[in-house]
């Protein structure tokens, strides 16, 4: 099979953007705040989002399976407060939840936690119980900035952030590091703001021993690990100043990066410089860069063709394809089971 695991429900019909903002505007005028049950999207209408959408491009390109998250953009943490995140994380989940439901061979979900910043993570956890127990959902995204751009919490190290870790240790379901919007002006969203996430996620977990406190916890850092792979010699050499264990056994047992660079040069170096036992499949498809290579003639997030063109073996393509999002997603790998495949 040939699964990504990083796919966000960029293409949700109309309807949800105008209820969120709704939402918003009722931040200043509470009268005019929605109701969840305002809120109406057809079966109908979510197929043909899906299916002219994300479904017909992994048709097209020959990817069978996706772990499937709502916009990381439009999570939006910075907006009001806790109970803003959560009627909205809900109302997303519950999207993707049908998108599984509809297509449920080529669709399973990720849920996006209604953080805030500066509030106890701990209220989290009714979400993320909820999508795993009702939804079948196989992992969650989690936001190590919900400033959006401001980094006012802790390290993703700290102590702040273990409610969420003990529940994912439970559970048995990684993470993956994802920020949303930025709202400072010096960060690009896509362009600078989740790279400099990505990274920042690395050299926190190489500067901490959180792995220490929870051996099997999981993070897949998406982006293909932002700068990391490209400075692994950096990292390798700060770890050992700072006296850490080789980056192998200090971090490579528990982090995971994605395949989501969009030029052939970027995936060689990454399957090069890092493992491939931790090199998952994704695209981000359909997401931040929807254009066509002028230098290729294919669409930059057409992420299977740098992977087939890579100096990898067929045993090492079916690691990255299958095998590592089977041992990395443990309840993917048994749904997957359950069905037979």
């Amino acid at each position: 099979m040939i699964i990504d695991c990083h796919g966000h429900y960029t293409t949700a019909p109309k309807a949800l953007e105008e209820w969120r903002n709704r939402q918003i505007a009722g931040l200043k005028d509470p009268a005019s705040a929605p109701k969840a049950s305002e809120l109406r999207i057809s079966d109908d209408e979510v197929r043909e989002s899906i299916e002219t959408n994300q479904l017909a491009k992994m048709r097209e390109r020959g990817s069978d399976l996706t772990i499937f998250s709502p916009r990381a953009s439009f999570m939006a943490h910075h907006i009001g407060d806790f109970h803003t995140s959560a009627a909205w994380s809900a109302i997303c989940n519950e999207l993707c939840h049908r998108v599984s439901a509809l297509f449920p061979d080529h669709f399973i979900g990720c849920a996006m936690l209604p953080q805030s910043p500066g509030v106890d993570p701990k209220t989290c956890i009714p979400e993320l119980e909820k999508c795993v127990n009702e939804y079948g959902f196989v992992a969650i995204n989690l936001n190590p900035d919900p400033s959006g751009g401001h980094w006012r919490e802790p390290p993703l190290t700290d102590r702040w952030w273990y409610p969420v870790y003990e529940k994912m240790v439970e559970y048995d379901i990684p993470a993956m590091i994802h920020v949303s919007t930025s709202c400072h002006a010096c960060f690009h969203t896509t362009g600078a703001h989740y790279i400099n996430a990505d990274t920042t996620a690395v050299m926190q977990l190489i500067q901490g021993d959180l792995f220490k406190d929870f051996p099997t916890l999981r993070f897949v850092i998406p982006h293909g690990g932002g700068a990391a792979p490209y400075h692994w010699g950096r990292y390798r050499g700060l770890a050992q100043e700072m006296k850490k264990p080789l980056l192998k056994d200090h971090v490579l047992k528990n982090v995971f990066f994605d395949t989501c660079v969009y030029h052939q040069a970027g995936i060689d170096l990454l399957t090069r410089v890092i493992p491939v036992d931790n090199v998952l499949f994704a695209s981000e498809m359909i997401g931040a860069v929807r254009g066509i290579d002028p230098e290729t003639g294919h669409y930059y997030d057409d992420t299977k063709r740098y992977i087939e063109a890579a100096a990898l073996s067929a045993e090492e393509r079916y690691r990255i394809y299958e095998g590592n999002a089977r041992r990395v997603y443990p309840r993917l790998d048994a749904a997957l089971k359950a069905r037979g495949k």
